[in-house]
């Protein structure tokens, strides 16, 4: 979707109206004209009335060129009002007729607006197919603008389908044929960096789109500025800056982008949130991408209630323009037949007037047949993507609250661990206050068996089967704070591992000496050592610092 609208720019830009100066064609040329302008100006209705005036004119008087420039107009006002069924089949006659004059211009415009289509549905082997066609016979005609717009269409589609090196192919070609159109040069870099962020050429992405932002803001470039800060939004959370993908992704937002850029830009503020921790920022982005698309549900079914209505009052304009027309034929066959042709006349125009209406009631029935059948299949799909959005919330949903459970059931298992800890430091200390009492008794001093009791309490001090034990349940508890820490630091020995471990549980001087058996100011100097052993800077919090591994 984020690159449908440099699409829709090229199919306005191609729509230019190609008019004929002949006198007799001045008036139907004027309608085709305003019509154009009420459709820029979303003036739907204004627009396919004068256009459809214009085009009953050009069938009549048989002018090939202004019947094409307003079929094919009607087909672009409805694909601005998303009634794409009914733009591809206006489009169709005009392509019918540009290929019945043999007008290449005609046939290669025609052509890139159902590219155009297509794409927008995501049907991207028959969007390429049709702006491969359109791009060859700018080429024949040597029209370098056109080969320009068309090569930069192949190249944004060949992206899509993620055959990136041949779209680079176009896109190359595409800047050199647009070096004098200054805004469309922007597209076709722009969609060249977003190539190189899908290429996994991160570096160039970055270069290339902060060079063409500030020309865009220097430019006054709205739209190009959305789509690169979003682009360039996405690049920074692929280089783990959080802080610019959060920056960019705000800035685009505070340009008002339409709603499929806001879709685009909150699901990038979710990953940048995700990637952060900050779930409910996340889970509230995830919300209003789902607010949005239900947005545009309702801008699709407004319009299409509109285009109801505007086909109901085009209808009848058409039948009162049917009745005027027959009022005039019979009134041009009252001058030239003779009275005595009266009756065979009335006779022949009552039965032509109810094969009309029967004609015109089975078309009423077939298009009413066709509307609920396009409306049932709109629906089922709209069913489907909310259903599959369902599933999708529910498994993110799931996920998070899995590793909060995991991440619960580690904090209980360290505190049992430092529980564990803490009451080996506490027996420790113990022993080591009855050892220091008894030594200082000189009576008992003079006693071999209170000799001997004291080595053994001593014995007691020195046994490491107890930290074997603690350091296997640690290693399976934290196993993934081991192995940041080997990994970061090799030459740690497993001496420097335990002492490090006691200070990840947050055990204070005092409790670590008594576990390892030594002084606290040895403790503090064995920290000191190890800090130094680890490169670590002087004002740095050894603790902070092992539990951000």
């Amino acid at each position: 979707m984020k690159y449908l609208k440099h699409l829709v720019i090229t199919g306005i830009l191609l729509c230019t109206v190609l008019t004929s100066y002949s006198s007799s064609r001045s008036y139907c040329d004027s309608l085709i004209q305003r019509g154009i302008d009420s459709m820029m100006s979303k003036k739907f209705v204004s627009a396919i009335t004068l256009l459809t005036e214009a085009q009953h004119q050009s069938a009549d008087n048989h002018w090939p060129r202004q019947l094409f420039l307003a079929t094919n107009n009607i087909g672009l006002t409805y694909y601005f009002m998303l009634d794409y069924g009914e733009a591809l089949r206006n489009y169709l006659d005009a392509y019918k007729i540009a290929m019945e004059e043999k007008d290449a211009t005609l046939e290669m415009t025609v052509l890139n607006n159902i590219a155009i289509l297509y794409s927008k549905e995501k049907n991207y082997d028959q969007a390429r197919e049709y702006f491969l066609k359109a791009y060859t016979i700018a080429k024949e005609k040597n029209d370098k603008i056109r080969i320009g717009n068309y090569a930069l269409n192949l190249g944004i589609v060949h992206t899509e389908i993620r055959q990136l090196e041949k779209a680079r192919e176009y896109l190359r070609e595409s800047a050199s044929y647009l070096q004098n159109e200054p805004r469309r040069l922007i597209s076709a870099r722009y969609a060249y960096a977003q190539n190189q962020f899908q290429e996994d050429n991160i570096t160039e992405a970055d270069r290339l789109s902060l060079e063409l932002l500030k020309i865009a803001r220097d430019s006054g470039y709205r739209d190009e500025r959305i789509s690169l800060l979003t682009l360039i939004s996405s690049i920074k959370l692929k280089q783990n800056n959080s802080t610019q993908a959060l920056q960019y992704a705000n800035e685009a937002l505070s340009l008002s982008p339409n709603l499929e850029e806001r879709i685009e830009l909150f699901q990038t503020l979710s990953a940048i949130h995700l990637k952060d921790h900050a779930y409910a920022q996340a889970m509230a982005s995830k919300d209003s991408v789902v607010y949005y698309r239900d947005s545009i549900n309702t801008v699709k079914n407004g319009q299409q209630f509109e285009t109801g209505k505007l086909k109901f009052e085009l209808l009848n304009s058409q039948h009162t323009l049917s009745l005027n027309n027959a009022q005039l034929t019979n009134q041009r066959r009252l001058l030239y037949i003779a009275l005595a042709f009266i009756a065979i006349i009335v006779t022949f125009f009552i039965w032509l007037m109810r094969i009309k209406a029967a004609e015109n009631k089975q078309k009423a029935i077939l298009a009413e047949r066709s509307h609920q059948i396009m409306a049932l299949e709109i629906e089922n799909e709209k069913s489907q993507k909310l259903l599959l959005e369902e599933q999708l919330k529910e498994k993110e949903t799931a996920a998070l609250l899995e590793q909060e459970r995991l991440k619960n059931e580690i904090e209980i298992r360290n505190r049992k661990l430092s529980a564990k800890a803490l009451y080996l430091s506490g027996r420790n200390e113990l022993i080591d206050d009855i050892i220091t009492a008894m030594s200082k008794i000189p009576d008992l001093n003079k006693d071999g068996v209170v000799v001997k009791h004291i080595s053994q309490l001593k014995s007691y001090l020195r046994t490491d089967s107890e930290w074997d034990d603690f350091s296997t349940h640690f290693q399976e508890v934290n196993q993934g704070f081991l192995n940041a820490l080997r990994d970061n630091h090799p030459n740690l020995t497993s001496n420097d591992v335990r002492f490090l471990s006691y200070i990840y549980m947050n055990l204070n001087t005092k409790e670590i000496a008594s576990l390892l058996n030594i002084t606290p100011e040895g403790c503090r100097k064995r920290k000191e050592r190890i800090t130094k052993k680890m490169q670590l800077a002087e004002n740095t919090s050894l603790f902070e610092y092992l539990s951000g591994l």
